[in-house]
């Protein structure tokens, strides 16, 4: 039995690492325009183990801190699916979607109480065009693929968030829109696609969602796609489902994929560089993330 799904104290791992972090968060430098244009970030977000993980948790949190502390995130995840495109609640203190079943109760009274984020959804409104209407919903929350990962990055909850939904999982599509969030980055802005570069958790063996072992699926789509964006190559990634090896297998549903389409659009530019800052696997998935500048 894994355990990261079955700790002795639920969340025991992040408990152990915050007070040192909230004194780092707090002395983090804040963005400046002296600084230039943040990078686009897509992530492997994670479920509630993240929070019993030491190293994913020191992995996410060294990442945050390798920026300058952003004026607001907006992040697109896997977990929110719904057109037209749609945007959080944006009011201080959004609430949080527990869109996870099988947990120990810890991780449903979980909260990150965020600053209000009103501007940044009146500035992604302002930048859709007449033919991507916004919507913004006045109740929605932040889903697991935004606020567990930003809980470990900036556990002080003092960085507006905002989500945005997907409104369809075309490549082209996502990519634009994230071309019409590049602005944000020069802003001070973090644009974030959050999702998973595997996500074959229907073919897991019991073995291999143990830790014990990864899926050749996995690890081929994986080295697949490191290799497609070390080349810059997104014709090659947008082609996944037919050109990527591994699949249907490392996405039987494409939603964790897709967000890196958003990201790629955001960072499109011809000398854009792309950083691996996490890789390895969790269960048998493939944890890689990366920043474009």
């Amino acid at each position: 039995m894994n355990d990261l799904l079955n700790p002795a104290v639920p969340a025991g791992a992040y408990a152990e690492f915050l007070d040192e972090a909230i004194t780092a968060s707090r002395a983090q430098r804040r963005w400046t325009p002296d600084d230039g244009a943040l990078p686009a970030l897509y992530l492997g977000h994670g479920a509630p183990p993240v929070f019993d993980d030491p190293l994913w948790i020191r992995q996410f949190f060294s990442w945050g801190q390798s920026l300058p502390k952003p004026k607001a995130v907006l992040i697109v995840s896997a977990h929110w699916e719904s057109a037209p495109l749609s945007l959080s609640a944006s009011a201080a203190g959004t609430p949080l979607v527990y869109d996870f079943g099988g947990f120990h109760p810890a991780y449903y009274r979980m909260t990150y109480p965020t600053p209000d984020a009103g501007d940044l959804a009146r500035r992604v409104a302002a930048l859709m065009p007449d033919t991507e209407p916004v919507h913004e919903h006045p109740r929605r929350g932040l889903d697991h693929g935004a606020w567990v990962p930003l809980k470990v990055m900036y556990p002080l909850g003092d960085v507006p968030v905002l989500q945005m939904s997907m409104p369809t999982h075309e490549p082209d599509r996502l990519m634009e829109i994230g071309r019409r969030l590049r602005p944000l980055r020069e802003e001070g802005v973090l644009v974030i696609g959050s999702g998973f570069l595997t996500h074959g958790l229907p073919f897991l063996t019991r073995e291999q969602f143990s830790g014990r072992g990864v899926a050749g699926w996995s690890v081929e789509f994986d080295q697949w796609a490191a290799d497609a964006l070390a080349r810059g190559d997104v014709d090659t990634l947008a082609a996944y489902r037919s050109a990527a090896p591994g699949m249907p297998y490392a996405h039987p549903t494409v939603e964790h994929f897709t967000p890196i389409f958003v990201t790629l659009g955001a960072a499109d530019r011809a000398d854009a560089r792309i950083r691996t800052m996490i890789d390895g696997y969790q269960f048998g998935l493939a944890k890689r993330s990366f920043e474009i500048d």
